[in-house]
């Protein structure tokens, strides 16, 4: 039997017709839910995202405010516009793009951000709520990878998933989110001993762990579902570069029972639940106001 191939693309277009939909009906009452993406220096990838981020925002509906800043901006005047977009009544989301450059603190650049604008969820007190249940902003990757796992099993009770990755911003936030759907979770990283025995007795894998094709065949127990969050640059035999996830796609599909490709998996996920957490935090707004 062919596994199912979790069409990230597919998916997030599907939920950003949905929020457009949501959009066009508070322009009706004159409200617009706005996000503002802060991008320090000219790194290219970061560009790339920054510039997606903004079509897509505009194109459902939202609004959407870019400061491009010098790579040689200051921490002090970087902390001085996320101030500034923290008191601002049409901002509803900030982001700040990372990596920042070497002189400027990120993680105080993040704490900064009011934690009811933190539409990444990396603030701490995000973190500390989703870690006790709490509603809470949740990282935009993390929610992407649940809800592709649950488009082939809407219910993941019971299921042992196994989260290869610890990093704050991916690993420890999709082992929370797993735990809530009442997966019984497993975490293992660069120190776990018996990585590829672990990894066998997934019935859901999430990879995010950065390395390129880290999972083989021989990590994966026959129709498991796998959900891959890697995207690495790697060189291509005749020349230039393609994009791989951290799981060997095609040694590995024909085992599982469903599975995200690289590109086109978790990626667009992220996006599509930027702009679903902007919305939540504006309708948080709208709630606390009233």
């Amino acid at each position: 039997m062919s596994p199912m191939i979790l069409d990230g693309n597919a998916a997030a277009s599907q939920l950003r017709d949905e929020l457009r939909q949501k959009i066009t009906a508070l322009a009706t009452q004159g409200k617009q839910p706005g996000l503002a993406v802060v991008l320090v220096g000219e790194n290219p990838a970061s560009k790339v995202y920054v510039a997606n981020k903004a079509k897509q925002t505009k194109e459902i509906g939202m609004l959407s405010v870019e400061h491009r800043l010098p790579a040689e901006t200051s921490e002090a005047d970087l902390l001085a516009i996320v101030e500034k977009l923290n008191h601002d009544p049409a901002i509803h989301g900030i982001l700040v793009q990372l990596p920042l450059p070497e002189h400027i603190n990120a993680e105080k650049v993040l704490e900064s951000i009011n934690p009811d604008k933190d539409v990444d969820g990396f603030h701490a007190v995000n973190a500390g709520k989703l870690a006790i249940g709490m509603n809470a902003l949740v990282p935009c990757t993390p929610l992407g990878s649940v809800y592709l796992a649950k488009m082939y099993k809407k219910d993941l009770s019971g299921l042992h998933a196994v989260v290869i990755g610890r990093s704050n911003i991916v690993g420890k936030p999709v082992a929370q989110l797993l735990l809530q759907e009442n997966c019984t979770v497993t975490i293992v990283h660069s120190r776990t001993k018996n990585i590829a025995d672990i990894c066998r007795q997934a019935d859901l894998l999430v990879a995010a762990i950065g390395k390129p094709l880290f999972v083989g065949a021989d990590m994966v127990k026959d129709g498991a579902i796998v959900i891959d969050v890697g995207i690495n640059r790697v060189p291509k035999p005749d020349g230039g570069s393609k994009i791989v996830g951290d799981v060997d796609f095609d040694a590995v599909k024909d085992k599982t029972a469903a599975i995200t490709p690289v590109p086109g998996g978790v990626g667009p996920m992220t996006i599509a639940f930027l702009l679903a957490n902007t919305l939540r935090a504006f309708e948080l707004s709208e709630a606390r106001n009233h």
